[in-house]
C-alpha cells in the first residue's frame, strides 16, 4: 500500500492535456455489485427462502462511520435534502480480508456505489479506480484505495462522502473468494474470450468459453499474458460481469430454487455488511425492487488523465467538474439525466 501523502502533492501531480481514450479496469467488485443488484431485484420471487438464505449466512460489524465524527480531519456526514427521498446508495469494498479489524493486512482494490433510484426500476454502478488521487478524511492527498489501509470500511465511507458530499447509506464487504462461489453457484458463466491466454494452470482458447470457480477468477485477474495488458484485462472482466449478471437474472436459475438459493448463500457467506443494515431492511427493499439485467448500469467515477505525484507515484486525476455532475445526480435522483449527458460513463 502506498504511504499516503501530502496536501502539497495535489498541485504536484499533472495531468495530460487531454482526457484518456482508454478506460480504467472495472474491479471483481463490479460483478457482485451487479448480483447484489440482481438478488434485490429478485426478491420477490423467493421472498421467504431469500431472506432465510441471506439471514443465516451474512455477518454484520459497526463499519460505518458516526455522523458527528470526532476523528482529526473528518467533518459531520452529508445529510439528505428531505425533498428527495426513496433513493439508496451502498458502498461495496473488494478485499483479501474480511475482518474490518483486519484491514491493515488486506487491501481494498475494489471501491464501489450502488445507486438505487428511487422507483426502484433501475441502478447505477459506479467505479472509482484505485489509483484516484483524492483527499482521505484526517491523512490528506492520496490514492483512493488507500483509505482502507488508513481506517478500514469506516475511513472509505468518509473519504467517498468527502469526495461527493452525498451520504452512503450502507457498506459491504466482500472477499474475493465470494467471487469465486457466485460462479460455481451459477454452474458456470459463459464469455467471448478475444485472445487466447494461460494462467495459473488453466487455459483459455480464443472464443466462447465457459468458466467458473478459480478458473474464472484467474480469467478476470490475467494480464501479463495477454498482449494489451490491462485494457484486455478490463474487456474480459467486463465480459464475465455481463455473463454472471445475465445468468443470475435467467430463466433457467430462477426456475431452479436449489441453484438460485445456492447462488445466494454463497453470496451471503462472503459478505460483511454494516450493523444498520437490518433483515426487515433487506426484505423491504428486495420486495420494492423491480429490475432487469437491462436495468443495471455500469459507469466509472470521471477522471480527466493521468499524473504523477512530487514523490514519483502514478495517479489517476478527478475530472472535477464532470464528478461535481455526478454528485448532482446522486443527490437529485437524476442519474438517467447523467448517463445521457455523459453516454461514456
Amino acid at each position: 500500500m502506498d504511504q499516503h501523502g501530502s496536501g502539497d502533492q495535489a498541485e504536484a501531480a499533472s495531468a495530460p492535456a487531454a482526457p484518456p481514450k482508454r478506460r480504467l479496469i472495472p474491479r471483481l467488485l463490479i460483478g457482485v455489485a451487479a448480483l447484489l443488484v440482481v438478488v434485490l431485484g429478485a426478491g420477490a420471487i423467493y421472498a421467504y427462502t431469500i431472506d432465510r438464505s441471506l439471514t443465516k449466512n451474512i455477518s454484520r460489524q459497526d463499519n460505518l462511520p458516526a455522523d458527528n465524527p470526532t476523528a482529526p480531519g473528518q467533518s459531520p456526514r452529508p445529510t439528505r435534502d428531505p425533498q428527495i427521498t426513496g433513493t439508496l446508495n451502498y458502498v461495496l469494498l473488494g478485499s483479501d480480508s474480511r475482518d474490518p479489524d483486519n484491514c491493515g493486512n488486506g487491501r481494498s482494490d475494489s471501491i464501489m456505489l450502488v445507486h438505487l433510484n428511487n422507483k426502484r426500476d433501475k441502478a447505477y454502478i459506479v467505479s472509482f479506480p484505485r489509483d484516484m488521487y483524492v483527499n482521505i478524511p484526517g491523512y490528506g492527498k492520496n490514492k483512493i484505495n488507500a483509505s482502507f489501509a488508513f481506517g478500514g470500511a469506516q475511513l472509505t465511507v468518509s473519504t467517498l462522502e468527502d469526495l461527493l458530499g452525498v451520504r452512503m447509506d450502507h457498506v459491504a464487504l466482500v472477499d474475493f473468494e465470494g467471487f469465486i462461489e457466485l460462479t460455481d453457484s451459477l454452474g458456470g458463466v459463459t464469455v467471448k474470450n478475444a485472445h487466447a491466454f494461460s494462467s495459473h494452470g488453466f487455459d483459455y482458447p480464443k472464443g466462447r468459453i465457459t468458466i467458473k470457480g478459480e478458473q474464472a477468477l484467474w480469467f478476470v485477474r490475467e494480464r501479463h499474458h495477454l498482449p494489451a495488458g490491462d485494457l484486455d484485462r478490463a474487456e474480459n472482466q467486463r465480459n464475465v460481469i455481463q455473463a454472471i449478471v445475465k445468468k443470475g437474472l435467467s430463466h433457467s436459475t430462477m426456475a431452479d430454487p436449489v441453484r438460485y438459493l445456492s447462488f445466494i448463500a454463497g453470496l451471503a457467506k462472503h459478505v460483511t455488511v454494516d450493523s444498520s443494515l437490518s433483515d426487515a431492511e433487506i426484505r423491504k427493499t428486495a420486495l420494492s425492487a423491480h429490475l432487469t439485467g437491462d436495468d443495471v448500469q455500469l459507469l466509472q467515477a470521471p477522471l480527466s488523465g493521468f499524473g504523477t505525484t512530487a514523490d514519483g507515484q502514478s495517479i489517476d486525476v478527478v475530472d472535477q467538474a464532470q464528478l461535481k455532475a455526478l454528485a448532482t445526480a446522486l443527490k437529485t435522483d437524476t442519474m438517467e439525466q447523467y448517463l445521457n449527458a455523459h453516454p461514456e460513463g
